[in-house]
């Protein structure tokens, strides 16, 4: 732990790289090192996809080396020896939307008004520096900074700062919301080719139960003919039957005649 804290800050970066390439880095932890002079070192243009910087209790006095950093969204520079040059935050800097400088020197609303051009910047954290204790302090800061929301963790309605994973979330939520809506307006994709096609379902099956009662209707006809001519079958044997007996009556007849014609002789 001694080895660690008498580390100045180049050696600190060199560690946190963990044979990473310095465009690799997102975010750099250099808490609790010393910089030499009161300046940033070992920190340069290399680390352009930085978007996190905290340089925590390091005994900076000077923001003159601090490099080009486009990316940074949050920088925590609390406990240090900073009293001025704040200018160079926005040149550098200026996407920044979070600023902690807690603990630092800073005395009076001149130092903090070089902070204006910081057109990203909502948060903006001075606990424990001696500006904290000027009449109207709140009401000075909101005023001189109207681009902030919060200062010291409260808007100027007092109500609390959400934690950046709370912020996160909520976007992520907002996010997700804004794509249901998307889909909701624009319907489910292909969903008029699926009303045609419950339609063509549906007619389908009316054709194919018209076909069924169609096919029944024919059968049922066919049973009918079918007894019809049965019917017509028996009355013509019950005719020829009555010709086959009046036939062989007459007959029958014609042989009695003839044989009393020959008993006659």
């Amino acid at each position: 732990m001694e080895e660690e804290e008498a580390m100045d800050l180049k050696q600190k970066i060199n560690l946190e790289l963990r044979n990473r390439a310095p465009e690799e880095v997102t975010e750099l932890v250099l808490d609790n090192c010393h910089s030499v002079n009161g300046e940033i070192e070992g920190l340069n243009d290399t680390f352009k996809e930085l978007e996190f910087l905290s340089m925590v209790n390091v005994a900076l006095t000077s923001l003159a080396r601090l490099p080009s950093l486009s990316k940074l969204r949050k920088l925590e520079l609390s406990d240090n020896i900073i009293s001025g040059g704040l200018e160079v935050l926005a040149e550098k800097c200026p996407n920044l939307t979070y600023l902690n400088l807690s603990g630092n020197k800073i005395k009076d609303l001149s130092t903090v008004e070089a902070l204006q051009n910081l057109k990203s910047l909502k948060s903006l954290d001075l606990f424990k520096c001696e500006i904290t204790n000027l009449q109207d302090y709140r009401e000075s800061i909101f005023e001189l900074l109207q681009q902030i929301t919060y200062l010291d963790g409260f808007d100027q309605e007092d109500n609390e700062a959400p934690d950046s994973e709370e912020e996160e979330e909520d976007e992520e939520d907002d996010n997700d919301e804004d794509e249901d809506e998307e889909e909701d307006e624009a319907g489910p994709p292909g969903g008029y080719e699926e009303e045609e096609e419950d339609e063509d379902e549906a007619g389908s099956d009316l054709e194919g139960e018209e076909e069924e009662v169609g096919l029944s209707y024919l059968m049922k006809e066919e049973i009918q003919d079918d007894d019809d001519d049965d019917d017509y079958v028996e009355e013509g044997d019950e005719e020829e039957e009555e010709e086959e007996e009046s036939v062989q009556g007459e007959k029958r007849k014609r042989d009695i005649e003839d044989e009393g014609e020959e008993e006659d002789d």
